[in-house]
């Protein structure tokens, strides 16, 4: 059993954000949809193509970045603060020039940070209604769309900037659509990332035969059938539209299975990304933490003394602007 949380961190089992984010819809669909929809950001692709790391430490980096999500989601409040300075610090040292437009780009380029953002609880949540058990009510996804906005408070962005409501949703995703491109690198990431069975297959487990083909199909038409045509044109990764109705039932059934069994789950968890599994563990137990309280970022950061994201993000930058006047700078739209 995994260490008892300090707190519920800021949400806690009353929400939304902990029903939808719990259910394993998200662990794989909901992840890979958004880590594939973010390469269409030219300035993300380019930090990303730079340092190699998602072809050569595919489940490292699978691992890392699901673990952060979920100590954000369901950590205690003191481990998602220290969480969220570390990803600013780690982002600093992703800025170089953006080989296409050349202007300037950095991972933590507060309109960059709005699209992972953004991605990221879209597609969590895209997935939960469209393998999962059904759509939220209207009262429960405005709950969930303000929970995206508390969750903000860790990213480098102005919280004020998270859509509130699906139609502003739509129109945020809409007002991005003509800053995404496709590039060689964008549609090589895409795919890499499609083929979803490499990057979570556990190692050691290549004995059971044809398994991990059949979960690369599987992730990948799953994925895909969420995904706007457009987005997969740009992709250069289309699908046949009997694939996007076929696949539904087949990912409803699987993902209803492995919700029925919180042990399995757990164990599915603890082999796809053993980082994340003693962050979820004492919530999928439902096990109550130290002290049962919900906090805000604002007073988790007075309790521990801590920086916004942003202020950390202009005492980096500033520092490194002061050694390189070349990469100085960092907004780019």
């Amino acid at each position: 059993m995994a260490d008892l949380h300090e707190d519920y961190g800021f949400f806690g089992p009353d929400s939304v954000m902990w029903r939808v984010w719990s259910y394993p819809t998200s662990l794989a669909v909901g992840f890979i949809r958004a880590v594939v929809i973010e390469e269409l950001d030219p300035f993300l692709v380019a930090a990303v193509d730079q340092s190699e790391k998602v072809y050569t430490q595919p489940k490292v980096r699978y691992d890392r970045t699901l673990a952060y999500f979920a100590t954000v989601a369901f950590g205690d409040s003191r481990t998602a603060i220290e969480a969220s300075a570390s990803l600013v610090k780690v982002h600093s040292m992703a800025k170089g020039i953006e080989p296409v437009s050349g202007k300037i780009y950095d991972a933590n380029d507060p309109a960059q940070q709005l699209w992972i953002h953004m991605t990221a609880w879209h597609s969590i949540l895209l997935a939960y209604e469209r393998y999962g058990p059904d759509k939220l009510s209207e009262e429960d996804e405005l709950q969930y769309w303000a929970e995206c906005a508390v969750a903000a408070e860790l990213q480098t962005f102005d919280p004020a900037l998270v859509p509130r409501t699906r139609d502003e949703v739509r129109a945020y995703f809409e007002s991005m659509r003509p800053k995404l491109a496709s590039s060689e690198a964008a549609q090589k990431m895409m795919n890499h990332l499609l083929t979803g069975g490499d990057l979570v297959w556990p190692e050691g487990w290549q004995w059971i035969p044809g398994a991990r083909r059949l979960s690369n199909r599987f992730l990948r038409a799953a994925v895909l059938a969420t995904m706007p045509r457009w987005m997969r044109k740009l992709g250069n990764c289309e699908q046949p539209a009997f694939v996007d109705h076929a696949i539904v039932p087949l990912a409803k059934l699987s993902h209803r299975l492995l919700a029925t069994s919180k042990p399995l789950q757990l164990f599915v968890i603890g082999k796809l990304s053993p980082r994340t599994k003693p962050v979820v563990e004492p919530v999928l137990r439902g096990v109550a933490p130290k002290r049962s309280e919900v906090l805000t970022p604002a007073e988790a950061r007075q309790r521990y003394d801590a920086p916004t994201p942003f202020e950390l993000y202009e005492s980096i930058r500033a520092q490194a602007d002061a050694r390189n006047p070349r990469l100085k700078g960092s907004t780019h739209r």
